[in-house]
């Protein structure tokens, strides 16, 4: 953001959010994944374990016995809907067992952690106390922050060229078939934009499909509209259109271009100067796994959306002037999730593999000053793990209840009946997980939720089930206790 007016918006946003420190120690935290990456879930699992006091022995306040209790508060943000953590909780303990709903929209939660602070001075003089505030986004919100300095010709452009690639060139076959039809330079009609945006959202929908598992979707609001179904805000696609021309007055080209340029004013800048531009820290969920399913074009795709997200980032340390008119992000956790659909000896292995795909996008993104760190986690683990005689070989398992519709090898699990599921090994290199030329055997399928009571407990275990969500809570606020 180089504009004058957008750096003297986002200073005045930190001189608010400097004031309210004053007053009190406070994290905003970032939650964000591209979709079904596990952000409701992480959300709902932090909670549950800071309020309910979890064993997490790697976060060390936690662990060396100064968090003295921590507890839901009010809405600090009256504009922001309130993230339904009781909502969350009921479904994965209710008698159904499910995973909550997909993010759709923004919100946000304060947990308030009271401690003792570590050193005599900051006893003294310290509150003690640190408010955490959630902010719950969807990714693909994040996806459409370039768009704010990208014109609706380049766009189109940017996108046209995508579609044209495989695998997404099959998948936009009717899309770019109507708009081989179109003539940019025709007086504007309304049919012709509705039909165009609905067969674009048709394709970034199948681009999304678990067969595929792309990541770069924008506009994010197609795949996730909320309020704004039906809007003209929605109702623009991509034109083949030459970007060193202007659009002709009262073309199809013209109407397209002022609604892409709305979408920008009303949705995309007013997230980043309201939520994201006033965030301190931030964890980005990416289902490694799922892209690995995928295939080269999936993982290629992961890496060209994580890309884009550190290029978003206003991150960097921070220093006596960005702390009073605008912090940045000086701590970015990026995290493998559902590790519990692997044995636990290949954790290490899926987070060296994302840390591989983190690397080489920080280098594109020509990422500096933020500490950036990668762990491969499950929030709340499904699984467990068991060892099964094949003849003779022993396999290291997992054992849960896979979800309805799941498969292996032709068999169907029907959502009740547990099972013993080999997932297979990543590789020790993880080059070689991401070498299109080296054939793998990995299984991966998703389980149901593990039995739990209301309070979270699961049968024979005193305490919420997760795999490094302490690794992860310390990394993200742990210094704020020393």
């Amino acid at each position: 953001m180089t504009r004058l007016p957008d750096q003297a918006r986002i200073a005045l946003g930190g001189l608010a959010d400097f004031a309210g420190n004053l007053r009190s120690d406070r994290v905003r935290l970032g939650v964000t994944g591209l979709s079904r990456s596990g952000k409701t879930v992480f959300i709902t699992a932090l909670v549950h374990a800071l309020v309910h006091g979890a064993r997490l022995p790697l976060f060390n306040a936690a662990a060396r016995g100064r968090i003295l209790r921590c507890y839901l508060e009010p809405q600090p943000d009256d504009a922001l809907p309130r993230f339904s953590y009781e909502n969350h909780i009921a479904s994965l303990t209710g008698p159904q067992r499910r995973w909550p709903e997909s993010t759709r929209r923004i919100s946000q939660l304060r947990v308030t952690i009271e401690y003792t602070p570590e050193t005599f001075l900051a006893r003294r003089f310290g509150s003690g106390k640190l408010h955490l505030d959630i902010i719950d986004y969807p990714g693909e919100w994040l996806l459409d922050l370039p768009m704010m300095s990208t014109s609706y010709a380049q766009w189109s452009q940017d996108t046209l060229a995508a579609s044209g690639r495989a695998p997404r060139k099959a998948l936009a076959k009717d899309w770019r078939g109507y708009l081989a039809s179109l003539d940019p330079a025709a007086k504007a009609e309304e049919g012709d934009a509705l039909k165009a945006a609905g067969l674009f959202t048709t394709y970034l929908r199948a681009c999304r499909d678990n067969r595929v598992s792309l990541s770069t979707l924008p506009p994010g609001r197609f795949l996730m509209p909320g309020d704004l179904e039906g809007s003209p805000l929605l109702t623009f696609a991509p034109l083949d259109v030459d970007r060193e021309q202007r659009a002709p007055k009262d073309s199809l080209w013209a109407m397209m271009e002022r609604r892409y340029d709305a979408y920008v004013a009303n949705v995309v800048r007013p997230f980043f100067f309201n939520h994201f531009a006033r965030l301190d820290r931030q964890i980005v969920l990416a289902d490694t796994l799922r892209a690995l399913n995928g295939g080269p074009a999936a993982i290629e795709d992961l890496k060209a959306a994580l890309t884009s997200v550190l290029s978003c980032f206003r991150q960097g340390t921070n220093g006596v002037w960005s702390n009073i008119f605008g912090r940045r992000i000086d701590k970015i956790l990026f995290a493998a999730t559902k590790a519990d659909q692997l044995h636990h000896s290949s954790h290490d292995r899926l987070e060296n593999v994302l840390r591989l795909i983190i690397d080489d996008a920080a280098a594109r993104a020509r990422v500096s000053g933020a500490g950036i760190d990668v762990v491969a986690m499950a929030a709340l683990r499904a699984t467990r793990e068991a060892t099964v005689r094949k003849g003779g070989d022993v396999l290291q398992c997992i054992t849960g209840v896979p979800e309805t519709g799941e498969a292996i090898d032709g068999q169907k699990f029907d959502g009740k009946t547990q099972a013993a599921v080999f997932p297979g090994d990543l590789p020790d290199n993880p080059a070689l997980a991401l070498d299109p030329s080296v054939e793998g055997s990995l299984h991966f399928v998703r389980f149901r939720p593990p039995e739990m009571d209301p309070a979270g407990r699961p049968s024979g275990s005193p305490s919420f089930p997760h795999i490094r969500l302490d690794r992860a809570v310390e990394f993200l606020i742990g210094d704020h206790f020393r």
